[in-house]
């Protein structure tokens, strides 16, 4: 037994029958159940019950077992004090307040209907096959709740980011600018360099980048040099020429950078080689110096699209790596990664901007989520293959919120499928 679900139960009155007595005899008339409170202090705020023909105002705690009361402390909490029902799974002991007035108690075990209590352990029950505990019963759920659900889901998520984007505000001397240079190193360092690239932008004065975004080759030689990709022994002019600027730099800024673990390219696409993705963010920055208030303005994910795709130095037309040829293409970046920017950087970002002003534009933002393709991944896919739409990145981003911190830690009691499906029991 889990104590969320006794939440449920007391949450909506998921009881065989009308009628509720506590252990003690009396009559329990219920004229509100309370206030569901998910923080520190009693479950259940300012609830109003009649007990024995009296009235109480007050709140209600519950808990698995009676004595688990003393087992979390609460007789020495003060914000216990005005507790008026402690609803228990299993009535094991009498609890007291501190006057030594007796507490009523709601012992629940035997008011529940066996077949809610059974669907609630079905739903639960560990299974390694299963891709999500209600992938049986999910069909039921209708478009308007799950879309309604995917909706919340991805507002949360983007409260979430603006948590972590605060915090690097914090430790960043509430720099936006360097802020966005630090997420958008992450981002073209994908999975395989984001961490390095991210380590290593936090490490980086963007003083220096302002400095120096005039200068595209001085820009690629700060990232690359930084990265550790530029090396003495190489025979290749353009490389040895990036060294020479990265020498000068060092010195003219005192530059100390550890660069740590080394830049990854085994197992990558050639347009994702760590080359080719900082080659493209220093051509993004010699273009758009002023990049964070230029993104800031920007209205449609069209704009976006003009704005990103710029030209890299025509070195990299016919390389990948240094000092080896490869056929002629131009390494503008595709929408599709122009996509990716856009759900985990631009708007993240925006709708930190924004509320950091005091004027979210949620509609927009959501209006630009849904112009964007969904992700490609195992979660959107399990979630198609069960029928369920998913047809845009808003959909995407939030199906990965719901596998992550719902499906996956067994939430189904705070989602509002798990929710809806439960309330069909009777």
């Amino acid at each position: 037994m889990r104590e969320d679900f006794l939440h449920y139960v007391w949450k909506n009155f998921k009881f065989k029958g009308n009628t509720l007595n506590t252990h003690q005899g009396e009559l329990i008339e219920v004229l509100h159940l309370g206030t569901h409170n998910k923080l520190a202090g009693p479950d259940f705020f300012n609830a109003k019950l009649r007990i024995g023909g009296q009235l109480w105002a007050g709140n209600v705690e519950i808990h698995i077992k009676s004595s688990d009361w003393y087992l979390h402390g609460h007789e020495n909490d003060v914000n216990y004090d005005n507790v008026i029902l402690h609803v228990v799974w299993e009535h094991n002991v009498e609890v007291f307040r501190k006057d030594g007035s007796i507490i009523p108690v709601l012992e629940i075990k035997d008011l529940v209907s066996p077949s809610l209590l059974n669907y609630y352990k079905q739903l639960l029950a560990k299974s390694g096959s299963r891709f999500i505990n209600c992938e049986n019963d999910i069909s039921e759920i209708d478009d308007f709740l799950w879309e309604n659900w995917l909706e919340r889901l991805y507002i949360g998520r983007l409260e979430k980011r603006h948590l972590e984007i605060a915090g690097l505000l914090k430790s960043n001397q509430n720099d936006w600018e360097k802020v966005l240079f630090i997420l958008l190193m992450k981002n073209f360092g994908l999975n395989i360099n984001g961490p390095k690239f991210f380590q290593f932008a936090q490490a980086l004065p963007f003083s220096i980048v302002r400095k120096v975004s005039n200068q595209p080759m001085q820009l690629e030689a700060l990232l690359f040099g930084g990265l550790g990709l530029l090396s003495k022994d190489s025979k290749d002019n353009y490389e040895l020429r990036l060294l020479q600027e990265f020498t000068f730099l060092k010195q003219k800024f005192s530059l100390e950078l550890k660069t740590g673990q080394k830049v990854d390219f085994f197992g990558l696409r050639p347009m994702n080689f760590p080359t080719i993705r900082l080659a493209q963010i220093a051509a993004l920055y010699s273009h758009h110096q002023n990049l964070f208030s230029v993104l800031m303005r920007l209205r449609t994910i069209e704009e976006l699209n003009t704005l990103v795709k710029v030209k890299t130095n025509k070195y990299w037309d016919n390389h990948y790596n240094f000092g080896k040829e490869s056929a002629y293409k131009k390494k503008t970046v595709s929408n599709s990664f122009i996509a990716l920017l856009a759900i985990n950087t631009l708007i993240p970002l925006k709708f930190s901007y924004q509320k950091s002003q005091g004027n979210p534009d949620v509609e927009r933002l959501l209006k630009w989520v849904m112009e964007l393709s969904e992700e490609k991944n195992n979660v959107t896919k399990g979630f198609k293959a069960l029928g369920k739409k998913v047809d845009n990145a808003m959909h995407s981003q939030a199906i990965l919120e719901l596998k992550k911190n719902y499906c996956d830690k067994n939430q189904c009691l705070q989602c509002a499928i798990g929710g809806k499906l439960l309330n069909r029991i009777k």
